[in-house]
């Protein structure tokens, strides 16, 4: 039996396999609010085989966008405007869905990737980010503003907040995104934290609000449903965060239960030299699992099936993340199933779609036409 086609319990959340989509940034919201193009990218993605579907970066509210085009949760316009898009996903799939909830930090207030992606300015725009200190993310840049005790408040209710909406919205699982260098990874990090209070300083002190944020959410999100969070293993700069860093930050977030750690890496600077490879971040899942004892995400160039397959069942990681390879092949897990000898979901419209060598690759499927 395939590893990567076992099943897979977190809480009361059993998935089918172990692929999941991993949350990739769209930039095409309106104000925060899902559009057309939500209903048709994660409409299709629902339809992939994968077990877990995880929309993409979701602010907590409208400074914690990276570009003004982020999609947010933050208010009732944006809560509405995700019911359409997640209605027609229930309809159609039986795939789980996940959501990342997100602040940009000071990241905040950028153009869009395919536009440059740098610095909107105030004079064009752009509004003033926030950050654990008033320390830019690059050279040149205006310095953040450093948040205070009100603004850490707001925040850590934000987030809370959000994931009280999610929860209504019946979002069957969350990732609290604290990597790639917004706002809890620059806490967690000494290059973007330079605070002098109980919030910078120690591994224990840079550790406290990403915690924080945490609990909040579990707190505000029923407790039958699972919650994970995105982590940059390494931010590949000297002096920077590193995977030791990581391993006791997951053992703090143990003890509140957190069910997944998704292993990624990087975004808190410029200056970052990534050693770049198939599966160059599975080492990371894989120590994170054994120094730590959690499940485990791995996310990273992983396109091939033999090697998600070879990822899950060596126990490097409990699951694996594709995104790119995704959108490249948005029936990846088709194809690796077919490969693997296993079945996966697929909608009724889609039952003919495989080679008669592959007929019993849909779960349920019949093929018989008048």
């Amino acid at each position: 039996m395939s590893a990567l086609f076992s099943p897979f319990t977190l809480r009361s959340l059993t998935l089918p396999n172990r692929i999941v989509v991993s949350p990739m940034c769209q930039y095409s919201a309106e104000e925060g609010r899902a559009t057309a193009w939500h209903m048709i990218h994660l409409g299709g993605l629902a339809l992939s085989g994968a077990a877990m579907l995880c929309i993409e970066a979701t602010a907590v509210e409208p400074d914690g966008r990276i570009t003004p085009s982020d999609l947010g949760l933050w208010d009732d316009s944006t809560e509405a405007a995700l019911k359409p898009v997640l209605a027609a996903i229930r309809k159609h799939s039986k795939i789980a869905v996940a959501m990342q909830i997100a602040h940009a930090g000071r990241k905040a207030s950028s153009h869009l990737p395919w536009e440059g992606g740098q610095l909107i300015p105030l004079s064009e725009g752009g509004w003033a980010p926030h950050g654990p200190s008033a320390t830019p993310y690059k050279e040149g840049e205006p310095a953040p503003l450093a948040l205070d005790a009100a603004g850490l408040k707001r925040v850590r209710d934000a987030f809370a907040a959000t994931a009280k909406r999610a929860a209504r919205l019946g979002i069957d699982a969350i990732e609290v995104h604290a990597a790639h260098g917004y706002l809890l990874h620059e806490f967690l990090s000494p290059i973007s934290n330079q605070r002098s209070d109980e919030y910078g300083g120690s591994l224990e002190n840079r550790m406290r609000f990403p915690l924080e944020v945490f609990d909040a959410v579990r707190a505000a999100f029923p407790a039958d449903k699972p919650l994970g969070i995105r982590v940059s293993s390494k931010d590949w700069v000297e002096g920077g965060w590193d995977v030791e860093h990581t391993i006791a930050f997951a053992k703090a977030l143990k003890s509140r239960g957190v069910d997944w750690i998704d292993a990624s890496s990087a975004g808190v600077s410029p200056l970052q030299r990534i050693a770049l490879g198939p599966g160059y971040q599975t080492p990371f899942a894989q120590a994170i699992k054994e120094g730590a004892g959690v499940n485990t995400i791995a996310v990273g160039l992983i396109t091939e099936v033999q090697q998600a397959e070879d990822i899950v069942a060596s126990g490097k990681a409990d699951l694996v993340a594709l995104a790119r390879g995704m959108l490249y092949d948005p029936h990846w897990p088709w194809r690796a199933a077919a490969a693997l000898g296993a079945t996966v979901e697929a909608p009724p419209q889609y039952w003919r779609a495989p080679p008669h060598e592959q007929k019993d690759l849909f779960r349920g499927s019949t093929t018989g036409v008048r």
